[in-house]
């Protein structure tokens, strides 16, 4: 089944799709205060507000609720943009489009869970509505990839994923760091699928918001989500990732929208270029299955003479010198020491196995047999 384009749901102009507004509806005055001043930039074509909110702990601000509805109800009718909210329940469902939403997007914290994300599913069979669906908490492709294939499945071909970002346990300077590569192999896996990024979320900070939003369309994203709030400074929830309307207006009048496609000249230099890292990888793939095979070897020197796999001394002087002629080729710290890591732990493995084999090949030697 074939997505529907974006532009096939919501009317675009040239560029890409910029749907704004607060992280939660908090009061009809900020609901409506902050729609009007979002309207006036012409690239925003969709309001959003959270009126559900689920919170990590109780206790929290978890939204004003179905009250909510008639506020974008004023917003759509007064300003014309279209409204969007995020449902979690089958009773969010029915609420939201009994009051005349235009759009759904079903939260991180719902889409990790494939038990709601049936529940809402089957609640939206027979309902021609649009639904985007962020990337669950944990970088876990497949879970995102299963709630879109749920809503294929009851006939939706309206559909669009948001990238929020990741949780993480290391420390990054994103709030949910954004791992490009797990949505880039979500635009691989499901061509024409519409993926739009929300920034606001990735990086829990304002100041950092419009360096995300561009990185996002430069890798060929079709809109972004951006948070936006008439006070940021007194907002209820996420005060510190959402920008004003003039801070909104201002990024979106400075994003580079790019091409994907060049002239013939840019082309054939492109392709020349393409060929020199096609040629490398080659290289890299030979070089790496050799090093495997020396792995192999060394497994069965270890296993002949009874010696451990790892060799916890030699890791480090290996890591540490690595780490140092990369720096000094200019390569980046975090890419190299995963990268060493995978390769050694690939390596360990491999001596795992070849260690596993001799122990489970039979005993022939006479002397050794009761």
């Amino acid at each position: 089944m074939e997505f529907a384009p974006l532009n096939k749901w919501i009317p675009l102009d040239e560029g890409p799709l910029v749907i704004a507004g607060p992280c939660s509806a908090e009061s009809e005055f900020q609901v409506l205060e902050t729609a009007r001043q979002i309207a006036t930039i012409p690239q925003v074509k969709v309001f959003r507000a959270g009126i559900w909110k689920p919170r990590s702990r109780p206790g929290s601000f978890e939204g004003i609720g179905k009250i909510g509805l008639s506020w974008l109800n004023k917003v759509k009718s007064e300003t014309g943009l279209l409204t969007t909210v995020e449902v979690a329940k089958p009773i969010h469902v029915q609420e939201a489009v009994e009051a005349g939403i235009d759009i759904l997007w079903i939260g991180a914290r719902t889409v990790v869970n494939p038990f709601s994300i049936q529940e809402l599913s089957e609640s939206l069979s027979g309902i021609d509505i649009p639904v985007m669906l962020k990337n669950p908490l944990n970088p876990d492709i497949k879970l995102w990839i299963g709630a879109i294939e749920r809503l294929l499945k009851t006939g939706h071909t309206k559909l669009a994923a948001i990238h929020r970002g990741f949780s993480q346990f290391e420390k990054s300077p994103y709030r949910y760091p954004p791992h490009w590569e797990i949505p880039i192999e979500l635009m691989r896996i499901m061509p024409g699928l519409p993926v739009i990024c929300d920034p606001s979320h990735i990086t829990g900070n304002a100041n950092m918001v419009p360096h995300i939003a561009q990185q996002a369309l430069d890798l060929e994203m079709q809109g972004l989500m951006i948070e936006t709030h008439f006070d940021p400074l007194h907002a209820l929830t996420d005060a510190h990732q959402q920008l004003s309307p003039s801070s909104l207006k201002t990024l979106v009048e400075n994003l580079v929208i790019r091409s994907p496609k060049g002239t013939f000249e840019f082309e054939r230099s492109l392709m020349e270029l393409r060929h020199d890292i096609d040629q490398i990888d080659d290289e890299i793939i030979q070089l790496l299955a050799k090093r495997m095979d020396i792995a192999k070897e060394m497994g069965r020197y270890k296993s002949t003479h009874n010696i451990t796999i790892l060799q916890l001394r030699r890791w480090k002087e290996l890591f540490a010198d690595r780490m140092l002629k990369g720096q000094e080729k200019g390569l980046d710290n975090y890419f190299l020491s995963n990268l060493l890591r995978l390769i050694h732990e690939q390596s360990i493995q491999i001596q795992t196995n070849v260690m596993n084999e001799k122990k489970d090949e039979p005993n022939d030697d006479p002397n050794t047999k009761k």
